[in-house]
């Protein structure tokens, strides 16, 4: 797989996949966090300078196929235009005569921004007929985009091999390349801490680490479920009853593989989870009628602890509600720790990358990925579409 440093840009129509899937907020439409279209910025800005004819597509949320004047990408247009110093017009639409025409007359050095692809339902259906609408926009594809590379969809996977150079962009060949050490050759001790809602949804990524870690750190709602397959009551928090059976064949591949299991040894718990109650920190046991909300002081001294002897760590997933105030302490304690650690530091995930933002710290990790899906794919072992495609 190439990567845009490798290839002739000057004159061409470079089609740029990016992800300017942003946040708007308000009426009209502005955008609350900016991070994503920052992210794309290197490879943006090595296009114009090195004469590419750039013609900039993403999606912006869920439009289901219709035009949405509230998802358009003119705020992102906006946006870019303001961060590189350079005119970025929207064009009308994705597709279309139009967009041909605006594109043909580019000029070396200037973009022009697609207007949000899931206008066209055809996107995520990776229509054949669409990918070549698409395709007959570029003489160079390069795609910069973790956070859709698990998608096939015409924009990620269907029209690149209908474009005779492709090529991967500074975001996308960063993320495989920081994903991809931790799977290769990580630097031990390697610790890896998941969080989050179910461990359904991490269940492949720990059997696919397993032969490679050393320590697993759990919390988050997740760990109730490990607990309870491990004999712990666990009062009301939330389990996956019909995993528990699953999770008790992965804590045994776990021990039998010589990997450390640390789950909670305490909880902050609540007899709610809105925050309408007050919390309160409990032992290992949780009584009935209460539930865990975060992970309690001593165990996040002892997942500090464990990760200040690491030479690796991956983290996915927050260890509380941490959108609540009262129980966000463990998450941004993972947070703290992970900035203090000397060792190579890797986040994914919307939430723990929102963890890392609200303390503080982001600037202190060594990578934070831009994909959960992608990044939890990556990491599972799966071919992702939009990387394959790239050849």
């Amino acid at each position: 797989m190439k990567s845009i440093d490798e290839i002739e840009l000057r004159g061409r129509r470079t089609f740029l996949r990016v992800d300017y899937n942003v946040p708007l907020e308000g009426d009209p439409p502005a955008i609350t966090d900016d991070s994503r279209i920052e992210a794309s910025l290197p490879t943006v800005r090595y296009a114009l300078e090195r004469g590419a004819r750039l013609v900039l597509a993403s999606h912006l949320g869920r439009p289901k196929g219709r035009v949405d004047p509230v998802q358009s990408l003119r705020p992102a247009a906006a946006r870019l235009a303001e961060l590189i110093g350079k005119p970025v017009p929207l064009a009308s639409d994705s597709v279309g005569p139009d967009v041909e025409k605006a594109v043909a007359a580019l000029r070396e050095g200037e973009c022009l921004m697609l207007e949000n692809l899931r206008f066209h339902a055809e996107e995520e259906k990776n229509d054949p007929g669409f990918c070549r609408q698409l395709a007959a926009l570029a003489d160079v594809y390069v795609n910069d985009t973790f956070g859709a590379a698990h998608r096939a969809h015409a924009s990620t996977a269907g029209m690149v091999p209908l474009v005779p150079v492709r090529a991967a962009g500074f975001l996308l060949r960063d993320e495989l390349r920081h994903l991809g050490a931790l799977l290769e050759k990580p630097e031990r001790p390697f610790v890896t801490i998941l969080g989050g809602a179910k461990v359904s949804d991490k269940i492949t990524v720990i059997e696919n680490l397993l032969p490679r870690i050393d320590a697993l750190i759990v919390g988050g709602a997740m760990a109730y479920t490990l607990l309870a397959a491990d004999g712990a009551r666990v009062g009301s928090s939330r389990v996956e009853r019909d995993k528990i059976d699953l999770a008790k064949t992965t804590l045994a591949k776990a021990r039998q593989a010589g990997v450390r299991i640390l789950l909670p040894s305490d909880h902050v718990i609540a007899e709610r989870p809105d925050g309408s109650t007050p919390g309160k920190v409990s032992g290992r046991e949780i009584p009935d009628g209460w539930l865990g909300v975060d992970i309690g002081p001593e165990t996040r001294a002892a997942y500090a602890k464990e990760i200040a002897s690491a030479r690796t760590v991956l983290w996915n997933g927050p260890m509380g509600i941490f959108e609540i105030d009262a129980f966000a302490a463990g998450t941004f304690a993972i947070a703290e720790a992970m900035a203090a650690a000397h060792a190579t530091t890797v986040v994914g995930g919307g939430d723990s990358v929102a963890a890392l933002q609200r303390s503080g710290v982001a600037d202190r990790i060594s990578h934070v990925s831009t994909g959960g899906g992608a990044s939890l794919e990556l990491l599972e072992g799966k071919v992702l579409p939009g990387v394959a495609a790239l050849g």
